[in-house]
């Protein structure tokens, strides 16, 4: 059995590692949820444009040469984008909650407390980065409203960036490593 890591000894480790990429995750969440609290004229107009799909059309203006075969997906009611935008900050701030929860577990873990409930709590905030950007973004926003036609208003690149950091730090969680200690005999049974 592998000694009981310390603060000291944790640096370099698998398991610090994965607390260092989850903390990252922790912090952006939580100013990302912030910036959208308080400043919601920069981010709101996007899921506006997002939803009505006024600007799918490569570029060519807002409202010009929309495709006709696609236009019956648009929502342009102003109370849904209000619920849309709101749904987005909660479940942001939610992400952000659990994620800053998990870098307790993972202090206590690094402090000799084991490192399971830390990589839970890890996985379901990262989940819930890899459900906003991937499925939301992506997959609803990316292809079901066309964000990818819009010039403006298209935010697949960031949304693939974030899924892609979240699913790394899902990643680290799980690599096998003595420095898990107990807790990866009770991940792998």
């Amino acid at each position: 059995m592998a000694a009981k890591l310390t603060v000291s000894r944790s640096i370099g480790t698998l398991p610090f590692a994965a607390f260092v990429v989850v903390a990252i995750n922790a912090f952006y969440m939580t100013f990302v949820a912030f910036g959208n609290i308080t400043d919601p004229d920069t981010n709101k107009p996007f899921v506006e444009h997002v939803l009505s799909m006024d600007t799918t059309n490569f570029g060519a203006g807002e409202g010009v040469n929309l495709d006709p075969d696609t236009m019956w997906r648009a929502i342009e009611n102003p109370t849904i984008h209000t619920i849309a935008y709101i749904g987005l900050i909660v479940w942001e701030t939610i992400a952000a909650l659990v994620l800053l929860w998990a870098i307790v577990w993972w202090v206590r873990g690094i402090r000799g407390a084991g490192f399971d409930r830390a990589r839970r709590w890890s996985t379901i905030g990262l989940l819930m980065i890899v459900i906003l950007f991937f499925c939301g973004f992506i997959t609803i926003g990316g292809e079901w409203f066309q964000m990818w036609k819009s010039v403006e208003w298209n935010g697949l690149e960031p949304a693939f960036r974030n899924s892609v950091l979240a699913l790394f730090g899902i990643l680290l969680c799980y690599i096998p490593s003595r420095d898990w200690g107990e807790d990866i005999a009770a991940v792998e049974r």
